[in-house]
């Protein structure tokens, strides 16, 4: 048999509200693949659409569960990367990058900190400079095009997108340094939305799209991620598995929007996790 191949997810975890580590541990671990977890925050609920919700800061436990790892000679297949709340968490994870990296791994990093054309409220515009460094890192990187602005320093354009806009975003963000992009929020008209990747490798530009489903979900980008992570893992190749990422993605927000859940909670991939078993089986 196979050895079990291990991932771990640097991401805070909410108590109640689908994202982060409550999507990316089940998701990754549905996929065959063990999830190591190293929580960066405690929070009661996720912070979209909530309020009064308890934080509890990790960052001082960082550098001690990574020493302790160190010291047991842990070895990781995959770092994945999301919401990071601080420039000395950005810090943090660039050591642990240094610490982990191997010739085999993957190092996939979502920069996290924007979306609708916005930096999030709690960031200071010098952040996306924190993050670009840690893109930089990262051999995969999966930005949205409001994150996607911010790391190249161009003005933020909120589509419909060109070919061309979108290929010249591409071939921007992995001169930084990632040799693998996925591009999300990407769309040429009002029908479809899905992602674009490229690969600077092969030169490989593809494109993956779903019908378009009214409404903002939280936690979605979450689940594109996890999903996106869990394919590679399982041998599929960049466009594959953000093909494989954006139907399940789309799959769970249907299924939200027809049970009639409330959108702050996030979406329903729980019930689309047995398409995801069968997507992933290679013939």
């Amino acid at each position: 048999m196979e050895k079990l191949k291990r991932a771990v997810a640097i991401h805070d975890i909410s108590g109640v509200g689908k994202c982060s580590l409550t999507v990316a541990l089940p998701i990754i671990s549905s996929a065959g693949i063990e999830c190591s977890v190293l929580p960066t925050a405690v929070l009661s609920t996720h912070t979209g659409g909530f309020t009064g919700f308890t934080y509890r800061d990790l960052t001082e436990d960082m550098p001690s569960i990574s020493d302790h790892w160190q010291s047991l000679d842990i070895k990781f297949d995959a770092i994945y990367t999301g919401f990071l709340g601080s420039f000395q968490q950005l810090d943090l994870t660039g050591k642990f990058f240094d610490t982990f990296r191997t010739d085999d791994n993957i190092i996939l990093v979502d920069p996290v900190m924007a979306d609708n054309g916005s930096l999030y409220s709690i960031f200071k515009p010098e952040f996306a400079s924190g993050m670009l460094k840690l893109c930089s890192q990262a051999d995969i990187i999966v930005p949205n095009l409001t994150e996607a602005a911010l790391l190249t320093g161009t003005p933020y354009n909120p589509g419909p997108y060109t070919r061309l806009y979108i290929e010249k975003i591409l071939k921007q963000l992995s001169s930084t340094g990632p040799k693998k992009v996925v591009l999300t929020g990407v769309y040429f008209d009002r029908e479809e939305l899905g992602s674009a990747t490229y690969d600077a490798i092969t030169g490989e530009i593809s494109y993956a799209f779903a019908g378009r489903i009214p409404g903002y979900y939280h936690g979605t980008g979450d689940v594109f991620g996890s999903v996106l992570l869990s394919a590679l893992m399982n041998g599929f190749t960049l466009s594959e598995a953000a093909a494989i990422a954006v139907h399940f993605t789309a799959s769970s927000i249907k299924k939200t929007a027809a049970a009639g859940t409330d959108i702050r909670f996030g979406v329903n991939f729980e019930q689309t996790i047995p398409e995801l078993i069968e997507a992933l089986k290679k013939d």
